[in-house]
């Protein structure tokens, strides 16, 4: 569906049509995935338990809060901050990169600060893929069609295999699609697959973009919330970057979001080739005027300080993620907020919602191969997860 005309929200619409670009915008899945759940628990008298959205539930780190607080105070913490991030931001955030994923960035050359991955996205298909086309995953994140969208570019899907991890299956893409491509995203942890990457995906990719001369763009949204398949260990991050050959092909965007529970703080960062981080920074320029200094300064004091709140967090959702598969007996995740579930037979999200008072994202938003699938986010307070797969439960036949 396409987005409203501008004249249908009411009054006079202005004399001058709406741009291709508008027009060819997708249905905003999560504005319109809040408002539908909001308008159900209105409705319904026993509520509604909100396992769709993944909206971090909890506060971020004492410390953090503490810098971010004394810098908003000063005075300088309100001027204009440079358009590419602090340098110290920067050098904070390439020295954190390595010390966790072993990957060496140039503070310089490689590292932009964005406002928020989700503006990353759009960006780097501008920078990368105006007017071609775009390989994205399937089922994959439902914000990567708009900034498809707004590159004016079109959408090939890269189908997963749900029994190698979620991993991509390349050969499935028509060659001459992905010649003619000059970019693909990936995402490990994968939202919604809550699936970590298995041996030699990154390897893999990096190969397919060399002989197809396609940029590679990672999403590493969940990279310090992940434990991997086995439960053998309690940490698995895991950057693109430390592939072989990757730098030479792609970037990564890293989000502060959820590893600190700071998703309305809206930074992030874009890492990794030098080309491609430069072509960010010049949109950058010309769009905003970056990131206020006492976030920069927040993210600062969270990169540099102790990582014993990133332990309890993961944990957090490591524990939930394996209660979601007890209680449903379906795979447990693997990393981040997310479980991806095959819904009962005849059972649909919108049934979920309005008969038995539990949300869930549809599948549908994530892809083709989303249908009949939903995701369900564990960022909630544990009592009202235990709730919700209460509900689930007995919709799925289970008690």
């Amino acid at each position: 569906m396409l987005v409203r005309r501008l004249g249908d929200a009411g009054g006079s619409p202005p004399p001058v049509p709406v741009p291709a670009l508008l027009r060819g915008l997708p249905s905003p899945y999560f504005s319109e995935l809040v408002a539908s759940v909001r308008s159900a628990a209105a409705a319904r008298p026993g509520g509604v338990v909100d396992l769709a959205r993944g909206n971090p539930e909890q506060a971020p780190p004492a410390h953090v809060l503490r810098v971010l607080s004394e810098a908003a105070g000063a005075l300088e913490g309100h001027g204009y901050p440079p358009f590419a991030g602090l340098p110290e931001l920067r050098q904070a955030f390439a020295a954190h990169h390595e010390r966790v994923f072993g990957v060496r960035l140039d503070p310089e050359r490689e590292v932009v600060v964005v406002p928020g991955t989700k503006t990353a996205i759009g960006l780097v298909c501008i920078a990368l893929a105006q007017g071609s086309s775009v390989i994205v995953p399937d089922p994959g994140y439902a914000d990567y069609p708009s900034g498809v969208a707004l590159a004016g570019a079109r959408l090939i899907p890269l189908p997963l295999d749900a029994a190698a991890g979620w991993s991509p299956v390349w050969d499935s893409v028509p060659a001459g699609a992905l010649n003619a491509s000059p970019m693909a995203f990936l995402n490990y942890p994968s939202n919604p697959c809550g699936s970590v990457a298995r041996a030699g995906v990154f390897g893999e990719a990096v190969a397919v973009a060399e002989r197809s001369r396609t940029a590679l763009v990672h999403d590493l949204a969940y990279g310090e919330l992940a434990w991997g398949p086995d439960g053998s260990h309690e940490h698995a991050p895991a950057s693109f970057l430390a592939a072989e050959g990757a730098a030479s092909v792609g970037v990564e965007l890293v989000s502060m979001s959820k590893t600190w529970s700071i998703a309305g703080w809206r930074i992030g960062f874009v890492c990794g080739n030098a080309e491609i981080v430069s072509r960010v920074r010049s949109l950058l320029d010309h769009l905003t005027v970056g990131v206020p200094l006492f976030v920069q300064r927040g993210a600062i004091a969270a990169l540099e300080g102790p990582d014993t709140s990133v332990q309890q967090l993961r944990s957090c959702y490591r524990r939930r993620a394996e209660r979601v598969a007890q209680r449903l007996g379906v795979p447990a995740s693997e990393g981040g907020y997310y479980t991806w579930l095959k819904l009962p037979k005849g059972l649909s999200t919108g049934a979920l919602l309005h008969d038995h008072g539990v949300a869930l994202a549809p599948g549908e938003g994530f892809g083709a191969a989303g249908s009949g699938w939903a995701r369900l986010s564990v960022a909630i307070g544990d009592e009202q997860l235990e709730l919700g797969l209460e509900r689930l439960a007995r919709a799925f036949g289970l008690d």
